[in-house]
């Protein structure tokens, strides 16, 4: 932060990472989203696969895993190829958007703020460049709702994928893999991710991590730029509205 008290775009980047990650994933096994894929034929699983995959339109597992990282490709094959079975990708990543703006609704109404939230994610989205980023690419030109605690949450959503999309291109770059960072960060969630073990992991691999996400952040900084003091206060005020209504 400048001397004068005024964020930089460091500071915003780095104060709404948590915080964005958090908000943007609190709808994907929701048990109304859940319902939702249900309806359509999905179970929960199958529904946070194809949904957020689903961006990408019909393309192959191997592109799914690529773009997602940290699953077992195994896994990602199964329920990706299963689900598109039920759906087409693309219906489905509206659904699942729709889902998480259904959410934003249910649990930001009366929030103050969100207006100048969105837009100023708005600012963020639409300076950030798509290149390496297939997941943001592909969510941030799905349809948002109308309604402000319903677009707010979506606007999270994106700016996930956008972080996260990110974060691997930079995981990658800092010499580890993707199955190495995600036993590094998350080791209870090996098999789950459809690994039967952990993989090796160099001697430095903290470090390394710590590296990746200085690098993410580097990697945001020119769509953080554009923003006015005002919209990065919005942005952050906004983002920490949203996670206290969360619990998150």
């Amino acid at each position: 932060m400048h001397n004068d008290g005024v964020m930089t775009p460091e500071d915003t980047i780095t104060t709404i990472a948590g915080p964005t990650g958090n908000i943007g994933a609190a709808f994907y096994f929701d048990p109304k989203t859940v319902a939702a894929g249900k309806e359509l034929g999905l179970d929960g699983f199958r529904f946070y696969v194809l949904g957020r995959a689903g961006v990408l339109g019909d393309v192959s597992a191997a592109v799914v895993s690529s773009a997602f990282g940290y699953f077992h490709p195994s896994l990602i094959d199964k329920i990706y190829n299963s689900a598109k079975q039920t759906i087409d990708p693309l219906t489905c990543a509206q659904a699942y958007f729709d889902e998480c703006g259904k959410r934003g609704a249910e649990h930001f109404a009366g929030l103050d703020g969100l207006e100048a939230y969105i837009e100023a994610a708005d600012v963020v989205i639409s300076a950030a460049s798509p290149a390496g980023l297939p997941l943001f690419a592909g969510i941030s030109g799905m349809n948002c709702a109308d309604e402000p605690a319903a677009c707010a949450m979506q606007k999270a959503a994106v700016l996930r994928e956008l972080r996260g999309s990110a974060h691997l291109c930079a995981v990658l770059a800092n010499g580890l893999t993707d199955a190495q960072a995600h036993a590094i960060k998350r080791p209870g969630d090996v098999a789950m991710f459809g690994w039967e073990e952990a993989p090796a992991v160099p001697i430095d691999g903290d470090e390394r991590m710590a590296a990746a996400e200085e690098a993410t952040n580097t990697m945001l900084l020119n769509a953080f730029f554009p923003l006015s003091e005002a919209q990065s206060e919005a942005l952050v005020a906004g983002t920490r509205a949203m996670a206290a209504a969360l619990g998150v």
